[in-house]
């Protein structure tokens, strides 16, 4: 998936942050579990979530 990366962003997986709804490029640190990250911050994480009014 990741080995082919040569330098272009744009070809990595995202998705958005379910706290603020900010999209999150992958990152290496999060390789092993990419499918369980939700929050692109640890701010976020701590933050309560918010209902849309």
């Amino acid at each position: 998936m990741i080995s082919d990366f040569k330098g272009n962003k744009t070809q990595l997986p995202s998705k958005l942050c379910q706290q603020c709804g900010k999209p999150m490029t992958w990152r290496k640190a999060w390789a092993k579990n990419w499918e369980q990250v939700k929050y692109c911050s640890e701010r976020c994480r701590r933050q309560p979530r918010t209902t849309p009014s």
